[in-house]
């Protein structure tokens, strides 16, 4: 293991150099959003396409954080329009255990801050018919695959996409075959999955709305992450998914 966290310092030297000029942020961090029974897997790097090297307890706390990319210091991070911060990568960190006995890489979505809890919980006021609003969109779109079967229409078709998505994510569709079913975080589907709700701890932040599905398949239970904002981009800016994450996936 030794051997092992040299060569990921080595690896990130130059982003640990500046991870030192940020220099502020929780002293430890705690696994956040992940199932009981379920780890939060750790990659030799920030992606999904670098292997599982170790993980990370459901409810593990005490993690040391050692970097994250896109590295996104405050003074750059005010230079961005929320269109910017938006449609950049998903951040990925590199974390470490208590004891320093496990490191790796994990989406930072799974990692709150210790003591920071309490102050992401409250959503802004007057926001309150935009959540219900997100909430109501994507339970249409898993009622509208419900119906798929016996209508022919799917939400996912070109014509019915709009309606769910802004239009660089029906692009994407359009573009490229997906790797897995948007819905459902696997490219088959055989289980349940609970109705839609507002993410209890972060349910609006910045205009975002974040909307979470419990999702069985296959026996394996996992919970999807819907990001909504106001798509400015359509007529009368309706709310409008954004991004999809399951897991270490996500769409678009």
């Amino acid at each position: 293991m030794r051997v092992f966290l040299a060569a990921l310092c080595i690896s990130c030297c130059p982003a640990m150099a500046h991870a030192e000029i940020d220099g502020h942020g929780p002293d430890a961090w705690r696994v956040h959003d992940v199932a009981a029974g379920d780890v939060l897997n750790a990659r030799m790097g920030p992606g999904t396409n670098y292997p599982v090297i170790d993980a990370f307890a459901h409810d593990e706390r005490g993690l040391q954080q050692v970097t994250c990319v896109p590295l996104l210091i405050a003074a750059a991070q005010a230079k961005l329009t929320q269109a910017q911060r938006d449609a950049l990568p998903p951040s990925w960190c590199l974390m470490r255990s208590a004891d320093l006995s496990r490191a790796g890489w994990v989406r930072q979505r799974y990692l709150v801050g210790e003591g920071y809890e309490a102050a992401q919980r409250p959503a802004p006021a007057g926001s309150e018919a935009m959540i219900a609003g997100a909430v109501d969109l994507v339970r249409a779109l898993y009622d509208h695959a419900d119906r798929a079967a016996n209508t022919g229409s799917h939400p996912l078709d070109p014509a019915n996409a709009p309606d769910y998505f802004p239009a660089d994510a029906v692009k994407a569709m359009q573009s490229r075959p997906l790797q897995a079913d948007p819905l459902f975080g696997a490219q088959d589907f055989d289980g349940t999955y609970g109705d839609p709700v507002p993410d209890p701890d972060q349910p609006m932040f910045r205009g975002m709305i974040t909307v979470k599905v419990d999702i069985v398949n296959f026996g394996q239970l996992h919970t999807a992450l819907f990001r909504l904002r106001a798509d400015p981009d359509q007529p009368g800016a309706p709310i409008r998914i954004f991004r999809i994450e399951h897991g270490d996936w996500s769409f678009p």
